[in-house]
């Protein structure tokens, strides 16, 4: 991952990354509260202007999630993420994307499309080996996991409720142990509900030094965001705050790169 490489004794001296998260669910840019899809507020129709808006504040990468995808196991925005694509082209910005990405083919697909890396939940939790083959096909940055965890447990399956899970410890070392370096970890129980980061969580996470963590779930400040950075988080994700306008990237990322420490 360009720009997010760093050793995992330097955590602290690493650029950190403020990720917006544009959530596709019917062609449309939403947001949900907990992961649950009867939960859903519209903020936009246009996944194009939205990325291109986040790239204008001073965005580097955008976190797309195909909220379809996840449901059904297999990519469905493809159109939506060329227009995020088109959007980002001729600026310095990365694409990560997300949802239903549960095959090599699908994950080697976006990738020739332009994203910058693929993040993998479902598949990788029920099968680390698939995940190690992965990343040795694409390389080592080019692979996110999600750990989207529920009461300790990290769940695929887009966070269906009867989705059982493994405990997030054991999981993380299973995958650390067969290649994965970069997580995205997600407290459900705060996603999109703006109460904060679940630091102990978090901090869980990052007691393997081989595991350079994305924070996401609940951030909804510049003080969240320093938070989980003095942490020893490599990025963070924040989704509603940006939207309902509780936090304002240029001025978040302003704020950030005052404090002495590179992000973007």
């Amino acid at each position: 991952m360009a720009g997010l490489e760093a050793s995992a004794s330097d955590r602290s001296a690493g650029q950190f990354h403020v990720l917006p998260a544009i959530d596709l669910l019917g062609g449309r840019v939403v947001r949900l509260e907990r992961g649950d899809f009867d939960a859903q507020t519209t903020f936009s129709a246009d996944p194009g202007a939205t990325a291109r808006a986040f790239i204008d504040a001073g965005a580097s990468w955008l976190h797309v999630v195909d909220l379809d995808g996840a449901r059904t196991g297999h990519p469905v925005h493809r159109g939506a993420l060329e227009s995020i694509l088109d959007a980002a082209a001729g600026s310095s910005a990365a694409i990560e994307m997300a949802g239903g990405l549960r095959t090599a083919e699908a994950c080697a697909a976006v990738l020739a499309a332009g994203a910058a890396r693929v993040v993998v939940g479902t598949r990788a939790l029920a099968d680390p080996p698939f995940v190690s083959e992965l990343v040795l096909a694409q390389g080592p940055e080019a692979v996110v996991v999600a750990l989207d965890v529920r009461d300790g447990r990290a769940v695929g399956h887009g966070w269906a409720e009867a989705e059982a899970g493994i405990d997030v410890t054991r999981a993380l070392q299973a995958l650390l142990d067969v290649g994965v370096r970069w997580f995205e970890v997600t407290a459900i129980q705060r996603d999109g509900m703006l109460g904060g980061p679940d630091l102990e969580l978090l901090g869980l996470a990052l007691r393997d030094p081989r595991a350079r963590i994305i924070a996401s779930g609940g951030i909804r400040s510049i003080d969240d965001l320093r938070a989980v950075r003095d942490l020893g988080c490599a990025g963070a994700i924040v989704g509603r705050a940006l939207y309902d306008g509780t936090l304002d990237l240029a001025t978040a990322l302003q704020a950030l790169d005052a404090d002495g420490q590179p992000s973007d």
